[in-house]
């Protein structure tokens, strides 16, 4: 629930008692110091589900094999497999498995061309953060 009544009553140990009108109801008792400040920073706030899944998606910048592939498909555009092998150092089966699980997660797209194929960043948070290294 919340409160649009604000924080007014039994707030002796508050700093600034002023109406916080997106305060939940169960957290009335906690000490104000800045009402329009917490106002702003519930208003921020996603869903918790939708805040699940996005730290699940910036958790695939937690591996550095996932970073380091990400950051050099970022530079290079699209590239391939092998390529990105030959770039890394890492081998194309531990690229190709990190490229399966990067699919999966729609940060990459994998685009043909004839016989090779390449990957590219899709269009998410992960690529604009990494385009703010």
């Amino acid at each position: 629930m919340i409160s649009f009544q604000g924080v007014r009553a039994g707030c002796a140990r508050l700093w600034n008692p002023e109406a916080v009108h997106l305060l939940p109801a169960d957290r009335s008792d906690h000490r104000v110091i800045d009402a329009e400040r917490i106002c702003l920073a519930i208003a921020a706030l996603d869903p918790p589900e939708v805040i699940a899944a996005r730290a699940r998606q910036f958790a695939v910048l937690a591996d550095p094999t996932r970073l380091t592939l990400l950051t050099c498909i970022r530079a290079a555009g699209p590239i391939s497999v092998s390529d990105l092998a030959a770039a890394t150092g890492i081998n194309d089966a531990t690229v190709s498995q990190t490229l399966r699980y990067l699919r999966a997660s729609q940060t990459v797209i994998a685009e043909r061309e004839g016989r090779v194929v390449r990957y590219r960043l899709a269009s998410t948070p992960i690529a604009a953060l990494l385009a703010g290294q």
